[in-house]
């Protein structure tokens, strides 16, 4: 029997794919290149969108239109309300695969490292505290075992993944902790991780980055927005200023920090005026690099409660304002 991986959404989703991959083979599954050849498709979900899980219908629809012996299972994210229609697309629907399933091969670029799962933040435009539950720290032990075997095989860069590894917590290992323990391990490799939350950065994790030499000094700190009162409606749990000042630390403390950002444009109620104060943020911090996305609601969510009042062709307007901002 033959499986064929798809996987939409973040480097979670593709961490979880992989570590799906080597329950698959365990199970005598063997990998196979394309869909067409495929006993077995997995559609590994990202539900966070309405948008995504459009994707997902139309992928589900073209694939038995180019396999029809295929069965097709899909796992990953997915709202409750999402089952039901999903249930008469696919053959099946998995749970997402444990956090403690080891992948064993080395990876090309990076190897995507789980530390955690779920979120207990409750951003109005999220839904995965709805799709992964709350928050579940992996073992300390366990990554830190996990990730030596991978480099004394030869694995240089690691990415620790988490909805928001700064709230990791096992035992008495917080983040922080669990860093400084993994830049211990002997070898040559750098260590990277995402996302992180604002609120959620510590002095004591700034002092640790700032110390090891084996930790990225790229760090991707998404603020949303640089509107207040944006940034409470979205439940964010920090102000600008507080942002800001964040930032500040952060550059002092690192030398030669390169920080990029996560925006949303567009969302519930945004004035042109606060969508500015966004734009002067952006200038203003400098970012390295930025992402950004146009509000679209999400049922589940609480932000989805509020009236999508801004139009999609001003939201691809503001979408662009901020990507040019930053030259690639």
């Amino acid at each position: 029997m033959k499986y064929y991986i798809v996987t939409y959404g973040c480097q979670m989703n593709e961490s979880d794919s992989e570590r799906l991959a080597v329950k698959l083979e365990k199970e005598k599954y063997l990998p196979t290149k394309g869909i067409n050849s495929a006993d077995l498709v997995v559609i590994n979900v990202c539900s966070v969108r309405q948008s995504a899980v459009n994707r997902v219908y139309s992928k589900i629809k073209k694939i038995r239109q180019e396999n029809q012996k295929a069965k097709i299972i899909l796992t990953g994210c997915l709202l409750k309300k999402d089952y039901q229609r999903f249930e008469q697309l696919a053959d099946g629907i998995w749970p997402i695969v444990g956090l403690g399933q080891k992948v064993k091969r080395l990876a090309q670029k990076e190897a995507l490292i789980p530390i955690m799962t779920g979120c207990n933040n409750f951003c109005s435009y999220c839904a995965v505290p709805y799709t992964r539950g709350r928050e579940k720290s992996r073992p300390a032990r366990e990554i830190f075992r996990e990730i030596e075997s991978l480099v004394t095989r030869g694995q240089r860069k690691i990415m620790l993944l988490g909805q928001n590894v700064n709230s990791y917590q096992s035992g008495k290992t917080d983040f922080p902790k669990l860093l400084e323990k993994i830049s211990q391990i002997e070898g040559n490799f750098e260590i990277r991780f995402m996302t992180s939350h604002p609120k959620d950065f510590s002095d004591e994790l700034i002092e640790v980055i700032a110390q090891s030499k084996k930790i990225s000094r790229e760090i991707h700190l998404p603020v949303q927005s640089g509107d207040n009162q944006i940034l409470k409606k979205m439940n964010r749990g920090y102000t600008v200023s507080q942002y800001k000042n964040l930032i500040k630390k952060i550059r002092k403390t690192i030398p030669n920090v390169k920080i990029s950002t996560d925006l949303i444009v567009g969302f519930p109620t945004e004035t042109e005026k606060q969508f500015q104060s966004t734009v002067k943020l952006a200038k203003e911090m400098n970012f390295f690099q930025i992402y950004a996305a146009a509000y679209s609601p999400r049922s589940g969510a609480a932000a989805a409660k509020l009236k999508d009042d801004v139009g999609s062709q001003e939201k691809k307007r503001r979408k662009k304002v901020i990507l040019d901002l930053v030259k690639y």
